[in-house]
């Protein structure tokens, strides 16, 4: 298999020879159009001042003849009994049609340059033949002759055509060079992107890439960098999930069996039976919560466009929450607030449900008692907009970008107390994404806590 640079050099160097060869036809039809009417026209008035010289001239014919032969020409004089001579170099090919011959001795002028066939790799200007000429009679003392004459290329041009073989071949030499090291210099980022992605395949991120370049490559290279950067991101976070989930299952399943093997003894009092049954059934549940977070989240992943979305009755569905969770909230001794607006929103009702009931439980868990919880929506440029506010802990200005992510646990020690497996956000999250919104967060240690959902109408 032919490598990138390979193919490339083959590709430009055929350029170059396909239109060199494209330049060759387009001049050579330029000459058979335009320039061999004039050259013929040119050459004929030549002949014919020539024809007047001699004619006035007869003693100085010959010396005239090799003056002008000397000057570039080649000539071929001829007579009706066939008696020929030529001045200058003979032609390549003596191959006038005696037909012609016979019209110019009989007065005629023979123009073989605009009558010379046409070809496509032949052109007529160089084609050094006796048919490619200008012919015109003479009488000189009484006796007829025929001048044929055409331009002797080789003298007219001899330097000039070596010297413009050696422009030409020097331009395609150094064009190809150059070709190679344009493609060179083209072909080697995409080398290096190639081997790039072999170590990203075997599991190797730390990839450093030229991103100096300003053109389309080095775009290419940096958008690599950081979509290696991404992929080492996307690759520990996948781990660490893994990791968490199976410390979140192990943690239930480790007291599950320990306090099942205690179930076992039969001299236990009944009061710690009913304790440790009462824990396994906590810890049963917690299990079944997270099963239940996971394949949320899983097809949320998975199939992000299967929302069943009708109109909802926000102001409804908020007011239903909070009903929900009053117990938790007289417990607490927690105020609620509510300031809402008469809005229907196009959504996934059991997803929307799930969000504000992740929300309001995260504020009535990290609220101390007394404190205050604040709800309200409102309508802005097309979007409902959802605020919850609380007069909680807060969260470290640290910790707030890291709060969405997947068992992220902002105080360990209190989420293991209350048993919170660091996937509600997350949810939350994922949902609002699914619906076109966002979600955004602002935090004062010591004050509160408010995230703001927005949701398009539609």
């Amino acid at each position: 298999m032919k490598s990138l640079y390979v193919r490339m050099c083959i590709l430009f160097c055929s350029a170059i020879v396909v239109s060199s060869l494209l330049g060759f036809l387009v001049s050579n039809i330029y000459y058979q159009a335009q320039i061999k009417s004039q050259n013929d026209a040119k050459l004929t008035g030549m002949a014919i001042e020539i024809q007047q010289f001699a004619e006035s001239h007869p003693e100085s014919m010959e010396d005239y003849l090799r003056s002008v032969a000397i000057l570039g020409y080649k000539i071929y004089l001829t007579d009706a009994e066939g008696q020929s001579r030529f001045y200058g170099k003979p032609f390549r090919k003596e191959d006038l049609d005696p037909q012609q011959l016979e019209k110019v001795l009989n007065g005629q002028v023979y123009h073989g340059v605009a009558e010379f066939p046409d070809s496509a790799f032949i052109t007529g200007f160089f084609d050094n033949q006796l048919r490619n000429t200008i012919g015109v009679p003479i009488e000189v003392n009484n006796q007829t002759f025929a001048l044929f004459m055409r331009p002797d290329a080789e003298v007219q041009f001899g330097e000039l055509r070596v010297f413009f073989a050696v422009i030409i071949g020097f331009t395609v030499l150094f064009s190809l060079g150059f070709v190679m090291i344009s493609v060179l210099h083209v072909v080697r980022p995409i080398t290096r992107l190639t081997t790039a992605t072999k170590r990203i395949s075997k599991g190797r991120y730390d990839i450093k890439l030229n991103t100096w370049r300003r053109d389309e490559i080095g775009q290419l290279a940096s958008h690599f960098m950081i979509m290696s950067r991404e992929l080492e991101r996307t690759n520990r976070a996948r781990q660490e999930f893994v990791a968490n989930v199976s410390h979140e299952i192990e943690s239930p399943l480790t007291s599950i069996q320990g306090f099942a093997q205690t179930l076992k003894d039969p001299s236990l009092p009944e009061d710690e039976r009913i304790q440790y049954l009462n824990i396994i059934d906590q810890e049963s549940h917690r299990l079944s919560m997270l099963s239940k977070q996971l394949l949320t989240l899983s097809s949320l992943d998975y199939d992000p466009d299967s929302l069943q979305k009708k109109p909802i009755d926000l102001r409804a569905q908020l007011r239903q929450v909070v009903q929900i969770m009053e117990w938790r909230l007289t417990e607490k001794q927690l105020a609620v607030r509510l300031s809402l607006a008469d809005i229907s929103v196009h959504g996934d009702s059991n997803l929307l449900y799930q969000v504000w009931m992740n929300l309001i439980t995260n504020a009535i868990k990290y609220t101390p008692a007394e404190g205050s919880i604040m709800i309200s929506s409102k309508l802005d440029e097309g979007n409902c907009v959802v605020t919850f506010s609380d007069t909680g802990e807060g969260i470290p200005a640290e910790e707030l970008p890291l709060i969405f992510d997947r068992f992220y646990k902002v105080d360990r020690a209190r989420t293991r107390e209350t048993h919170s497996s660091g996937l509600g956000l997350a949810i939350t999250q994922k949902i609002v994404e699914t619906h076109n919104g966002s979600i955004e967060v602002s935090s004062t240690v010591g004050k509160g806590t408010t995230f703001i959902v927005t949701i398009p109408l539609l």
